[in-house]
């Protein structure tokens, strides 16, 4: 696979970025925040079979507590930190966790399925990606109401996160020094 070795490699904040992107909707959207949310505590391992895609492997573990919002565009005011609290409520359920079931495809796109764990529901989800020059880099689209989510509101309703939220990653994926 284009500049990755074949093997077990470690993954986590030290190799690359996982990072939630939100989009607001509803009546009052002008009022809320499209939302960059970085996981700064996770942790993986990617198996690497590059003769056989199939014989790949995926595993994650992210902390829930350590999403911290980096960027909120849009808005008629600043995102404040009673804000931040209500959206990522992280008490009941510390840990998200993602364990592919099969690995398809090429270097030039990859596609993995897996069983996502959120807030104890554990449902099938597909990531698509790519590698070049020893980066996988590739994105998800999670529906929140699927694991029982429902989707951040305020205003009776009136502004709302979509219920859609796309998962990006970018991983360095070449040996270390």
């Amino acid at each position: 696979m284009v500049g990755v070795p074949d093997g077990s490699h470690r993954v986590g904040p030290q190799s690359g970025r996982l990072l939630v992107k939100t989009a607001r909707t509803g009546l009052g959207a002008k009022a809320g925040h499209d939302l960059t949310i970085e996981v700064t505590r996770w942790r993986g391992n990617v198996i690497v079979h590059a003769a056989n895609p199939a014989s790949s492997s995926v595993t994650v573990e992210a902390d829930v507590d350590s999403l911290e919002v980096r960027e909120g565009t849009g808005g008629v005011k600043p995102l404040s930190d009673a804000d931040r609290v209500k959206i990522l409520n992280t008490a009941r359920h510390p840990v998200i966790t993602f364990v592919s079931s099969q690995v398809s495809g090429t270097a030039q796109s990859f596609r993995i399925d897996g069983d996502l764990t959120i807030v104890g529901v554990t449902r099938p989800v597909t990531v698509e990606g790519q590698l070049a020059a020893g980066r996988a880099q590739g994105s998800a689209v999670i529906t929140q109401s699927r694991w029982g989510i429902r989707p951040y509101s305020a205003f009776l309703g009136a502004l709302k996160l979509r219920d859609e939220v796309e998962v990006q990653f970018d991983i360095d994926l070449t040996p270390g020094p």
